[in-house]
């Protein structure tokens, strides 16, 4: 028995040694992996100096299965809708910062990776996600291919997603005081919040109905709201709730906001706020 194990495994090694001198002999001379890159066109070296290089924030047009969620039904934007949402993203989110914050603020302080899709991330609740911030590092923005730059709605909604993302990516870099926000409307959260209307909404103390899921959206959604809305869109919105008490709740958000931004970057919110109005103008403009 043990002379036949020998044998067997003489023979198992041999086998082994001429499967693997095979496979060598079969392996190619040259890789046949393609490493070679792309020529870049007009619109990669555009998309280069205005956010590759300054800020180092990299661009994601092109499909790319590992970036977004396979199991939704998403695309990648039409060629000629990137750079119209881009200057959007560029004029109305980083100027302003820029103005204000300081000419190195976005450059420290920034997802490094946008991802842009063309279609609606529909969810199955009948709600639509407008945008994904993830781990303060990438920020994906949806319905690109829909975005008319001359329609004002259009650009607030498109900007707000933007701007309320970047909110939470500081809120990471730098808390806001979670204790204080959370004694406001306490009893207002709900993980239902897209069955609420936003008039109800606000006559409980909420900016939106999504800033009623948890502390965190609310603060976003408070000071998204605020910087893309005019001082007197924002002053209309607190003449339409009639709960004094509920004006009085969002004000009180309003001056924590405007107080973190202080305290954390030492940035005039308000002036923030004008700035960004100031270039959403000038891209419906243009």
């Amino acid at each position: 028995m043990k002379i036949l194990k020998r044998y067997k495994a003489i023979a198992m090694i041999t086998t082994s040694l001429l499967f693997v001198a095979c496979a060598h002999e079969d392996q190619p001379t040259e890789s046949q992996l393609d490493f070679s890159q792309r020529n870049k066109t007009e619109l990669d070296k555009w998309i280069d100096t205005g956010f590759l290089d300054p800020y180092n924030i990299k661009v994601y047009y092109e499909w790319n299965q590992n970036l977004v969620d396979n199991t939704r039904y998403l695309f990648p934007p039409t060629i000629d809708k990137v750079k119209p949402a881009l200057e959007v993203v560029k004029k109305i989110w980083i100027d302003s910062y820029t103005t204000i914050g300081g000419a190195d603020f976005v450059k420290k302080i920034a997802p490094r990776e946008f991802v842009l899709v063309g279609g609606m991330n529909l969810n199955t609740n009948g709600t639509v996600t407008l945008g994904l911030a993830e781990g303060g590092q990438r920020v994906t923005l949806f319905q690109v291919d829909y975005l008319n730059k001359k329609s004002r709605p259009d650009v607030t909604e498109f900007i707000h997603t933007i701007q309320h993302e970047y909110v939470h990516i500081l809120n990471q870099t730098k808390p806001f005081d979670a204790q204080a926000w959370a004694k406001l409307t306490p009893s207002g959260y709900t993980t239902s919040w897209y069955a609420e209307e936003i008039e109800d909404s606000r006559e409980l103390g909420f900016i939106t109905s999504y800033a009623r899921l948890n502390i965190y959206e609310d603060f976003a959604e408070t000071a998204s709201i605020i910087l893309t809305s005019s001082k007197a869109e924002y002053a209309a919105i607190l003449a339409s709730i009639s709960d004094p008490v509920s004006r009085v709740n969002i004000q009180k958000k309003e001056a924590i906001v405007v107080q973190y931004y202080k305290d954390a970057f030492n940035m005039d919110f308000y002036a923030l706020r004008d700035e960004a109005q100031k270039n959403t103008d000038a891209v419906i403009a243009n």
